[in-house]
C-alpha cells in the first residue's frame, strides 16, 4: 500500500511539472547591476496574452478615472510625469531589446493614494497622492517610475501568475491521484497580482537594481532612490500607511542596499549628465 501511495506521489509531481509547462528563462539582460536570476515562467501564460489582459485592465482604470474627472487633470503635473517616464523608457533597451517598441502609456490619476505602477507591456500610472504627500524631486520620481518599469521588464506579474497556476494545478492533480480534497483555484487575476499581493523580496530587489540603473542612464542622480525610500519610511510609521507600501515594503536593509547600488551606477549617471 505504501509503495502505491509513493508511486502516486511521484506521478503527481511529474504531472504537475508537465501541466504547468514551466520553463527557465532570463527575461532581461543583466545590466551593469548584474541581475542574473533565471525565472520559471509557465508556457500556459504567454507574454502576449498577459499584455492583452493588462491593456484591457488599463483601459478600464483610465475609463473609470475619466468618468470621475480624475485623469490627467493637472496639465503641468502630467507633463512632468510623462517627461520623466519618457527619459527612463529611452533606456529600457539596455535590459530588453524588444521593450523600446512596447506600446508605452503614461497617465496621472488624481487620487489621494500614494501609489504608482507599471502593468505588463508598459502601462504606467502615477497617483497624485504620491506627488503631493511625498513631494518627490524629479530624480526621486524617476526612482519610483524606474522601479515600476523594472517590474514590467522582468515580467514579475507573469512570473507570479505562473507560480499561482502551478500551485493550483498541483492541488488539482494531487486531489485526483490521492483522493484528498483540494481547492481547484487557478490562482487570481492580473489585478490581484498587481494590486493586492505583496511583491517578493527577490522581485523588489531586482526592481530596485534595474530601476536605479535606468534612472542613472537617464541622467537622474541614482542616490535619490535612497532619499525616496527614507521619505516612504517616514510615511510607513504614520497611521495612514501608503498603498504603495502594501506591495513595496520599505526597510532599513533596503535603504542600505540602495545606497550600495547607487554608488555602483554613479559612473553611468556621471556619463549621462555630461553636457
Amino acid at each position: 500500500m505504501k509503495g502505491i501511495v509513493n508511486g502516486k506521489r511521484v506521478l503527481a509531481v511529474g504531472l504537475i511539472l508537465a501541466s504547468a509547462g514551466c520553463a527557465s528563462v532570463q527575461t532581461t539582460q543583466s545590466g551593469a547591476v548584474g541581475v542574473e536570476r533565471k525565472q520559471f515562467i509557465s508556457n500556459l501564460v504567454s507574454e502576449a496574452e498577459l499584455n492583452q489582459a493588462a491593456a484591457q485592465n488599463y483601459a478600464q482604470v483610465l475609463s473609470q478615472a475619466r468618468q470621475q474627472k480624475a485623469l490627467d487633470t493637472d496639465a503641468a503635473q502630467t507633463q512632468r510625469v510623462k517627461a520623466i517616464a519618457q527619459r527612463l523608457i529611452g533606456q529600457v533597451g539596455a535590459f530588453r531589446a524588444d521593450a523600446p517598441a512596447w506600446n508605452w502609456e503614461v497617465h496621472v490619476i488624481n487620487a489621494d493614494e500614494v501609489n504608482a505602477w507599471c502593468m505588463p507591456g508598459g502601462k504606467i500610472a502615477v497617483y497624485s497622492g504620491l506627488l503631493k504627500r511625498i513631494a518627490p524631486s524629479d530624480a526621486e520620481l524617476a526612482a519610483v517610475i524606474g522601479h515600476e518599469i523594472a517590474h514590467a521588464l522582468r515580467e514579475h506579474s507573469r512570473e507570479q501568475v505562473s507560480q499561482k497556476m502551478a500551485t493550483s494545478l498541483g492541488l488539482t492533480v494531487l486531489s485526483a491521484l490521492t483522493g484528498v480534497q483540494a481547492v481547484n483555484d487557478l490562482g487570481g487575476t492580473l489585478s490581484e497580482v498587481m494590486f493586492e499581493l505583496p511583491n517578493s523580496r527577490t522581485h523588489e530587489s531586482e526592481a530596485d537594481l534595474i530601476g536605479v540603473e535606468l534612472a542613472a542612464r537617464a541622467g537622474y542622480d541614482p542616490r535619490a532612490a535612497v532619499t525616496l525610500w527614507q521619505k516612504m519610511g517616514s510615511l510607513e510609521q504614520s497611521r495612514a500607511q501608503p498603498e504603495f507600501l502594501s506591495t513595496h515594503p520599505a526597510s532599513s536593509t533596503r535603504i542600505a542596499d540602495l545606497q550600495a547600488i547607487s554608488e555602483r551606477v554613479m559612473p553611468l549617471y556621471q556619463q549621462a549628465a555630461k553636457p
